[in-house]
């Protein structure tokens, strides 16, 4: 697990018609990753990006990009977003009934694995695949859309996903993604998370820097 905390500015935030701009401009205002929501109007009713779009952005940026996969069968999605160029592969415990083999899956084709689960979904779906993961991604807005209100009651299903990796002695990425901004990221430090994903909160930010320093807590809210 990072001491470090990542940020990993949410595309889904910013102009579709320039993605590749915002990619390029998410690095240089010193992201950590492109974080990149793929929705399929099943397990979520909106539809935004698929893997042709996911290889379009590697010209654009040398930034890990953290495909998060949104998406009924998720087992049927991640070759193709592996061979698009993703990094890390995010799949909901929600939607898969064979959860380790679709993680196994993922690590055979040389990419990280991570696991999400919904605000409301409890952390004992990711208990007996946590060894499995490079990351756990925890909802903090229930998905399908951005621009919503933080969910104060997973800060502590963090607290108990930091616990039980350290008790079982792994140390996988804890991500969270919703309703981050420069305050809620503070509080998800806090917690254990290490990697904050954040869109309107950058990408519509008066200074996009600015905003990845202080939701990285490398900036402090009063300057």
């Amino acid at each position: 697990m990072t001491e470090k905390t990542l940020v990993a500015p949410s595309i889904l935030s910013a102009d579709f018609a320039n993605l590749g701009f915002a990619a390029k401009n998410a690095q240089d205002w010193g992201a950590d990753w492109i974080h990149f929501d793929v929705m399929d109007g099943f397990f979520v009713d909106s539809i935004t990006f698929g893997a042709a779009m996911c290889k379009a952005l590697l010209p654009h940026t040398s930034l890990p990009i953290d495909a998060h996969l949104m998406v009924t069968n998720p087992m049927k999605h991640v070759e193709a977003f592996a061979n698009a160029g993703a990094s890390i592969i995010t799949v909901h415990a929600e939607a898969d009934m064979h959860l380790h083999r679709t993680l196994q899956k993922i690590r055979s084709l040389n990419v990280k694995c991570g696991v999400a689960i919904n605000p409301a979904s409890p952390v004992e779906l990711i208990e007996p695949v946590i060894e499995e993961c490079d990351l756990v991604l925890l909802m903090t807005v229930n998905p399908g859309a951005g621009g919503q209100k933080f969910i104060p009651s997973v800060l502590r299903k963090i607290e108990r996903i930091r616990s039980m990796a350290e008790n079982l002695g792994v140390f996988p990425y804890i991500e969270v993604d919703g309703g981050v901004n420069p305050e809620t990221a503070r509080l998800c430090r806090e917690a254990g998370a290490n990697v904050l994903v954040a869109g309107n909160a950058v990408f519509k930010a008066q200074s996009p820097k600015d905003a990845i320093l202080m939701i990285r807590g490398d900036m402090s809210l009063n300057v």
